[in-house]
């Protein structure tokens, strides 16, 4: 390695310090911007038009947004708002439009009178949407004409035209994301789709409609209930305690108050926290009001019905068990944590929710103290079981088991002690395990064999499952713990490959990893350390050629390449099982042949639901979801 400290011979002065000019600072380092250059944020350019849109909305002049993928991959936002302001900036000398798409720091939202709330506060977004774009086309509906503005990677090719008339009013931004600066830029509907939907939630009344003109797909999204409905869809797949949500609004000085709260018969809480509808994903002052609110209020209630003795103090993870709710506030001046806004950081919001919650929760109980009394008890059983876990835990790690000097005996380690290098495969069975420990690189491929199937954890408290022998071998090899303890500075493995089977059993086995690694380790999934081997599904022959096939296409193209199926032997693999070392070696486990699928997380509430759905209690449910997605099965083993 360099020394450090060698002197870089190269001159340093003034020639040397950089003015950047527009939009080139966007351009230059887009990840202070809009987070990232993957899908995400090619995702997050899409997210800040609509936010205008949202902005438009919410200051009572739009009710209708469009979202359209079109075609040829561009993509365009369309709202019946007031439009862009089209007239001449007194200072700047051009067009407002031009302002705002190519001056940071620039828009209607720092106290112009304006907007009153917006979720965009620094003026960059819709600047750096057209910093980003290979080319954006912008047409405002406005005083019975229609104007339009082409850039080029942020550059205005003409000043704003009038090219027609119109009686409506409202923006269309339409831009295709360049190539040079994210790494992919194809749009996915699905994840646009969940954003949406959740803006449609957040907004009651507004109408969202999303089409993708490839594929000829299109979703209206229009939710009267607000929240209400949020919530309810969240739980659709679960028991719940009380058939109807508990609904709170209030206004305060400056900004709203929105909350909605139903508990079910699961063991986790889902959250979900706004402000100015951003999904604020590291919480902030509302959700600290909201939890120590929600903690003193059951705890309260508990003392008065003497349900709790005086002595006795329930935990907020003990009141927060099986609860799903969703807080939403909208304030005049919301202060974030970076420009990716992930924290709300107002310390007044979080004494207004909690003034909030007490007085509206305390009237919601002493109206209905019935179910007042049935949420205690289910704290108090919350409880109990929490103190078990904790016992088992404590049990587990006195044995051992948890800690990471007594590996579990079933295990192949790797040599490599660096963790960025080293990765493990969860196997099925001994005699699959057999084969791959035989067949991998020994210096950075541990191996992992699991007997059966694992427990279901979707169904189990965590006490039970601290006692499952699978569970603990996964936890002990991975060495960061499980659920509250999880820390993943302390993952032995960067790579947490499941290589099951090509067959039913192999998907479900699957299906019960990706289970517990979404509830009791989840930040394996949204770190993106868990990946699915994919082995062939076929191997093709003729004499001493072999092609190891993956989908029935490149079966089929290999029969032809061969001359026929009368000229070569198709082989149909069920089961690793069935290859020797060298063939797992070859076609799952070399770094430079095999195929591996990273496991996202694309959207929590979506994961959230279908996890829910499948791997729950209600077998009605899961029966109807399979009904209706039987036909988009290609390849089903019977």
């Amino acid at each position: 390695m360099d020394d450090i400290n060698e002197k870089v011979e190269q001159a340093y002065g003034q020639e040397q310090i950089q003015v950047l000019e527009g939009l080139e600072p966007v351009r230059k380092r887009p990840g202070m911007y809009i987070g990232s250059t993957d899908e995400r944020g090619l995702h997050h350019l899409v997210t800040e038009i609509v936010d205008n849109s949202i902005d438009e909305a919410l200051a009572g002049y739009c009710n209708q947004i469009d979202v359209e993928i079109n075609k040829d991959g561009s993509c365009s936002v369309t709202d019946n708002g007031r439009g862009i302001p089209t007239g001449i900036h007194p200072k700047e000398g051009k067009s407002a439009v031009e302002i705002v798409l190519t001056k940071l720091h620039a828009g209607g939202k720092f106290g112009g009178g304006g907007y009153k709330i917006s979720g965009g506060l620094h003026g960059v977004g819709l600047s750096c949407v057209n910093a980003l774009s290979e080319w954006l086309e912008v047409e405002v509906f406005q005083n019975g004409n229609h104007y339009k503005q082409v850039y080029n990677r942020g550059i205005p090719q003409r000043d704003l035209q009038i090219i027609g008339k119109s009686d409506k009013t409202g923006t269309k931004v339409t831009f295709m994301p360049d190539s040079e600066i994210f790494e992919t830029t194809t749009f996915d509907f699905d994840i646009i789709k969940s954003r949406l939907r959740e803006l449609a939630f957040l907004n009651k009344g507004i109408k969202i409609i999303a089409t993708d003109h490839r594929v000829d797909k299109q979703e209206i999204m229009h939710y009267e209930g607000g929240i209400v409905e949020f919530v309810e869809q969240m739980n659709i797949s679960k028991e719940t305690v009380f058939p109807k949500p508990i609904y709170i609004e209030d206004s305060i000085k400056g900004g709203e108050i929105e909350i909605c709260m139903q508990y079910n018969d699961s063991y986790n809480e889902v959250i979900h926290a706004y402000a100015n509808n951003i999904n604020t994903q590291e919480g902030g002052t509302h959700l600290e009001g909201f939890k120590k609110a929600l903690t003193k209020v059951i705890n309260d209630y508990g003392h008065k019905l003497n349900v709790l003795k005086e002595s006795e103090k329930l935990s907020g993870d003990d009141v927060r068990e099986g609860l799903t709710a969703v807080v939403s506030v909208k304030l005049e001046d919301p202060q974030f944590e970076g420009q990716t806004k992930t924290k709300l950081g107002n310390s007044f919001m979080q004494a207004a929710v909690s003034k909030v919650v007490c007085e509206k929760l305390g009237e919601y109980f002493e109206e209905n103290p019935r179910e007042a009394k049935e949420l205690i008890l289910k704290s108090v059983t919350a409880q109990r079981a929490r103190e078990a876990a904790r016992l088992a835990r404590e049990n587990t790690r006195r044995k051992g088991v948890l800690e990471t000097n007594s590996l579990p005996g079933k295990l192949a380690d790797c040599s490599e002690r660096d963790p960025k290098l080293c990765e493990i495969y969860i196997v099925e069975g001994d005699s699959a395990g057999g084969t791959a420990k035989q067949g991998r690189d020994r210096r950075f491929q541990a191996i992992l064999p699991l007997r059966g199937k694992i427990l279901n954890v979707e169904k189990a408290r965590l006490n039970r499952i601290l006692e499952n022998n699978e569970i603990k071998a996964m936890a002990t090899a991975f060495g960061a713990g499980i659920g509250d303890d999880f820390d993943i500075s302390k993952l032995r493995y960067d790579k947490i490959i499941c290589m099951t089977d090509a067959d039913v059993d192999g998907a479900h086995i699957r299906i019960l990893l990706l289970t517990f690694f979404y509830r009791f380790m989840r930040p394996l999934l949204e770190e993106g350390h868990v990946y699915s081997a994919m082995p062939p599904l076929y191997k093709v022959s003729r004499g001493k050629q072999d092609i190891y096939c993956y989908t029935d296409e490149e079966k089929e193209k290999a029969v032809e390449d061969f001359g026929g199926e009368s000229r070569c032997d198709v082989q149909r693999y069920k089961g690793l099982g069935e290859m020797d070392k060298e063939q797992l070696w070859d076609t799952t486990m070399n770094p430079a042949n095999r195929s591996l699928v990273q496991i996202k997380m694309k959207d929590a509430v979506e994961a959230e639901q279908v996890f829910t759905l499948l791997m729950g209690e209600d077998p009605v449910l899961r029966r109807q979801f399979i009904e209706e997605n039987a036909n988009l099965v290609t390849d089903l083993d019977i």
